[in-house]
């Protein structure tokens, strides 16, 4: 058989997680705290929510790393496995059934699929056969090991700002860094030690791709490689907020009075990276700003930080408390706004509407020299609707970040709010850190 594109015939489905939950596994989940990933003894993942357990799945990221890695197992050692499995960047482990796997009569390339499981949480993406091409490559010294394309029914970036650079297939850097490091464990384990070239591709990608948010955000022609933690934790939207509002109140029961809230994965990286706010009591809440605060007023908390990418905080600067792209888009609108009053042309006002992320929104205002007069603005206007929806019931502070930029600025008195905290945990003081602040000071204080 020759590995093309066109995928050959599927039997069945790929394999889940785990097996369907039993009555008696129902009784577990009392004994687990909700949102907390578990897995049983079969080593299956689920979310526990009350006595509701939600299956997870694995993000198109995991479906290419191991897709790739089946398709390199095949071409270094004459046959693709039947199954594959990873450790995912949250720490836990998948497996799933290959698919549509081939090897080149003459040995020269193989593919393999991998069908993506969304879990109990499924999505556009659910069910789509995702494909890893690979083939011996020639490498220069100091070149990478492995290098990953795009190919069939992968997007491509059309507008700056996203995490691969205009013109690059549509797969982010964890997804590429997943399959390399899958690729050259498969080529160690079975002893290669030259170059592969890995082209991951969906045949139903551009079908796909086109129902989802790429083609607002810029990404045309197919789907988005996503995943950071390699795992799609299930949620129904009411069970997402009573799972952080019982975070919540746990971190009460423990005795926190203070607490940081990060909106995912973005925001907690953030806080690992400063100093003062380690060892303070911290919560996730998705996009669902407004609730968490609410539920940090019902049980009695005295300060809360807010730290969050410039993309979902740009969105509270307009006094928007659900973050989801589905409630409410306003980004780019919202920091125009703000631009505008800050004198920016209309010119530049105009570029920014058309940008697809914030950070392009602030690359932009950078040019125009106007970058810390709107990040004090914005600021100012997170600081009031944060302040307004904890209706004095606590004091609040926020940062603004982003992975490209390091630090936009912090709400006045921000600092002092983190020093509060940390004396009423009991931990010595620490100096403000600022990554990568915008030229422009955001205030006198330098705050």
């Amino acid at each position: 058989m020759r590995p093309s594109d066109a995928p050959g015939p599927v039997a069945g489905a790929t394999r889940p997680l785990g097996p369907a939950p039993s009555a008696a596994d129902d009784a577990l989940a009392e004994t687990h705290a909700a949102g907390t990933s578990q897995a049983d003894a079969a080593g299956s993942h689920y979310i526990f929510n009350g006595t509701k357990r939600l299956r997870c799945g694995y993000t198109t990221g995991s479906c290419a790393a191991m897709a790739a890695q089946a398709a390199t197992r095949g071409l270094l050692g004459g046959s693709v496995p039947a199954r594959v499995g990873l450790v995912t960047p949250s720490g836990l482990r998948v497996d799933a059934d290959v698919l549509d796997a081939a090897v080149a009569e003459d040995g020269s390339t193989a593919r393999a699929a991998i069908r993506k499981d969304g879990g109990d949480d499924a999505d556009s993406t659910d069910g789509m056969l995702v494909y890893a091409r690979v083939r011996r490559g020639a490498r220069a010294e100091g070149e990478p090991r492995v290098r990953v394309e795009g190919g069939q029914g992968i997007g491509i970036v059309r507008k700056p700002g996203l995490d691969q650079p205009v013109g690059a297939a549509a797969i982010n850097s964890t997804p590429r860094r997943m399959i390399a490091e899958e690729v050259t464990r498969a080529c160690d384990e079975l002893g290669c030690d030259g170059g592969i070239d890995v082209v991951i591709y969906a045949p139903t990608g551009a079908e796909v791709g086109a129902k989802t948010f790429n083609p607002h955000m810029g990404v045309e022609g197919g789907i988005s490689i996503l995943g950071t933690s390699g795992i799609v934790r299930p949620m129904s939207e009411r069970a997402l907020v009573a799972s952080i509002e019982l975070e919540i109140r746990q971190k009460a029961a423990e005795g926190a009075r203070d607490l940081v809230l990060v909106p995912g994965n973005y925001g907690a990286d953030h806080v690992r990276e400063l100093a003062e706010l380690d060892g303070l009591a911290e919560v996730s809440f998705s996009n669902f700003l407004g609730e968490a605060l609410d539920a940090a007023a019902n049980h009695g908390f005295r300060r809360v930080l807010v730290v969050g990418h410039s993309g979902k905080l740009a969105k509270v600067a307009g006094g928007v408390m659900n973050t989801h792209s589905r409630v409410a888009d306003c980004r780019c609108e919202i920091v125009c706004a703000h631009a505008a009053t800050a004198g920016a042309s209309t010119a530049c006002c105009r570029s920014i509407m058309a940008a697809a992320t914030t950070d392009a929104c602030m690359g932009i205002l950078a040019d125009e020299g106007l970058l810390g007069a709107v990040c004090r603005s914005l600021m100012d206007a997170i600081g009031e609707h944060v302040d307004r929806r904890a209706a004095g019931s606590f004091e609040t502070g926020a940062i603004m970040f982003s992975k490209r930029y390091g630090e936009f600025g912090r709400t006045r008195g921000c600092n002092d709010l983190i020093a509060a905290m940390r004396a009423s945990a009991g931990l010595p003081p620490v100096a403000p850190t600022h990554l990568a602040p915008p030229a422009a000071p955001l205030d006198d204080a330098g705050r």
